[in-house]
């Protein structure tokens, strides 16, 4: 059954450059080993990931006057993800991504042209209408809107992605509002099972917590006290890992919303994860959802079940 979900954040035009190594050591010029553009960005991902796997995704950014805008609106209006949620503004964010033949990559986003818009609440509201979820990315432009978007009464969502504190100012209004809450293992200061413990602690609104934990799969926990942990796969090759932890985020959302079930959500994202990234442009490549269930009865991931705080 298809779900509304409404997704707010930047939406980006990106390259993606193949280069042979980090660092990168300087020459005046040098030929890439392979070159992507398109359209990219947390909000972006997400909502081409919700909608290859049958949501009806309306989403809510901001889009530039400039060549960036309108390559952005096209690819849009392809994905069938154009609708009344995407403001103008005056330029649009962009980004770079360096990637090394092992998938590594380095980003560079640009989202200073976005980031001091003013989203309009009246138009997010009429968006979130009969929403069954809003995913509130911690965009700049939408941390105003997060506070507003909880008396909704809807659930809400978010991936902070690189945090190392339960207290940051900067997202503490997603902390405080969202059911479920995203993050990177990358720079947390403890255990990824320790922080998930800490975190339904401090914060009684989240009713589950998720954390991607890159090369080594993904973690998610239920406030009921539920630990699953997935390991890794990998269906093809390593190319690229920009966007895998969108990936799984969009991925357990989807299957979450549909099923309320956080093992085969967790098993669903990790396998859509690793397929992605064998492809150069992983934001690009999305499964549906018949081929998603195909590929997990192929590839089911390890999985670990127990119980935080023990």
């Amino acid at each position: 059954m298809s779900r509304r979900i409404v997704v707010a954040g930047a939406v980006s035009f990106y390259t993606q450059v193949g280069i042979q190594e980090f660092p990168v050591r300087y020459a005046p010029t040098w030929a890439p080993r392979w070159l992507e553009t398109g359209v990219s960005g947390a909000a972006g991902h997400i909502a081409r990931v919700l909608r290859a796997l049958g949501d009806d995704v309306r989403l809510c950014s901001v889009v530039g006057r400039d060549a960036a805008g309108a390559a952005i609106t096209a690819e849009l209006g392809r994905e069938r993800l154009l609708g009344p949620g995407i403001v103008e503004g005056s330029a649009s964010s962009s980004g770079v991504t360096l990637v090394t033949p092992d998938g590594r990559r380095m980003g560079f986003p640009h989202l200073a042209p976005v980031n001091g818009v003013t989203y309009p609440w009246d138009l997010f509201a009429s968006q979130a209408q009969e929403a069954d979820l809003l995913v509130m990315t911690n965009a700049k432009f939408v941390r105003d809107l997060v506070r507003p978007a909880a008396r909704l009464g809807v659930p809400i969502a978010v991936d902070v992605h690189l945090i190392t504190d339960l207290g940051d100012a900067y997202n503490l209004p997603w902390l405080e509002s969202a059911e479920i809450i995203f993050c990177s293992h990358e720079c947390l200061p403890v255990s990824p099972s320790l922080w998930v413990e800490r975190l339904f602690d401090r914060y009684p609104r989240c009713r589950v917590a998720g954390i991607g934990l890159g090369g080594q799969g993904a973690l998610a926990a239920t406030r009921e006290g539920t630990l699953i942990r997935v390991e890794a796969v990998t269906p093809r090759e390593v190319v690229n890992t920009l966007g895998a932890g969108d990936a799984l985020f969009g991925t357990f959302l989807h299957v979450w919303a549909a099923t309320e079930d956080p093992i085969r959500a967790l098993q669903a994202a990790v396998v859509h994860a690793g397929w992605k990234i064998g492809h150069r442009a992983p934001v690009s490549a999305s499964l549906t959802c018949e081929e998603l269930s195909a590929l997990k009865n192929a590839s089911m991931p390890p999985t670990v079940i127990g119980r935080w705080g023990t």
